[in-house]
C-alpha cells in the first residue's frame, strides 16, 4: 500500500518572490474569476516539468512530459523524459503503462486514495475552494495567486502536509502544483504551454 501511495504523491506536486496576504474582497473576486474558468474548461492539454525535492539529495530530480484533463474527471499523465511512463485517473482504477508494460490498480475501495484522486482532477481544474476538508490561505506576489491548502482529515495528513497552487494573474489558471509532505520533501509540478477547450478523443485514457 506504501508504493501505490507514493505513486500517488508523485503526481500531486514556489517562487521566492515576497507574498502579501489577500484581502477578504481580493479572495472573494479570485474566488469567482476561478470558478467563471474553470466551469468553461472542458479539456486541457499542458505540457509541465516536475520537480522531486528530497532533503538527502543534492539536486531535485526533474522529469517532463504533458499532462491531459477531460471534464469531469478523466488525467492522463505521461512522462517523456528522462524515460517514457503514463498513469491514467479514470474513475476508480489507476492505469499504468512503463515503457510498454500495462497494468490497472482499482483503487475505488480505498477512501484516502479517492482523496488524493480528487484532489489531483480539482487542482488541475483549480476547481477546490468548495472543499470543507481544507482549511485554507490566501496570499499573492508579482507572479501569481498562492492558496494553501491544510487537509482536517487524519489519515491524509500523515501523507500531505500542504498542498499549494499558483494561478496566473491575468488568466486565473494553474501554473503550478506544490505538494508538501510531512517530511517537507515536496513535489513541484509547473504547467507550460497550456490550451484549452481542444478535442481529446477518450481513446486517449485508454491503457
Amino acid at each position: 500500500m506504501s508504493k501505490l501511495i507514493l505513486t500517488f504523491l508523485l503526481f500531486i506536486g514556489t517562487a521566492s518572490y515576497a507574498q502579501k496576504v489577500m484581502t477578504a474582497q481580493e479572495i472573494s473576486t479570485f474566488k469567482q474569476r476561478v470558478k467563471a474558468v474553470a466551469q468553461k474548461t472542458k479539456t486541457i492539454g499542458s505540457d509541465f516539468d516536475q520537480y522531486k525535492h528530497m532533503e538527502f539529495l543534492s539536486n531535485d530530480i526533474k522529469t517532463s512530459g504533458k499532462m491531459l484533463f477531460k471534464s469531469p474527471n478523466l488525467v492522463k499523465w505521461s512522462y517523456t523524459s528522462p524515460f517514457q511512463y503514463s498513469v491514467i485517473f479514470k474513475e476508480d482504477k489507476l492505469l499504468i503503462n512503463d515503457e510498454g508494460k500495462k497494468s490497472d490498480v482499482n483503487v475505488g475501495s480505498n477512501q484516502l486514495f479517492k482523496k488524493l484522486n480528487q484532489l489531483i482532477v480539482k487542482s488541475i481544474s483549480g476547481d477546490m475552494f468548495d472543499d470543507a476538508e481544507f482549511t485554507m490561505n490566501f496570499s499573492k506576489n508579482a507572479e501569481a495567486y498562492i492558496v494553501t491548502f491544510n487537509s482536517k482529515d487524519e489519515e491524509l495528513k500523515k501523507y500531505i502536509k500542504q498542498f499549494v497552487l499558483h494561478f496566473d494573474t491575468q488568466k486565473h489558471t494553474v501554473v503550478e502544483v506544490r505538494m508538501i509532505e510531512p517530511s517537507d520533501d515536496y513535489t513541484q509540478i509547473v504547467f507550460k504551454n497550456r490550451k484549452e477547450n481542444q478535442v481529446i478523443k477518450d481513446e486517449v485514457f485508454r491503457n
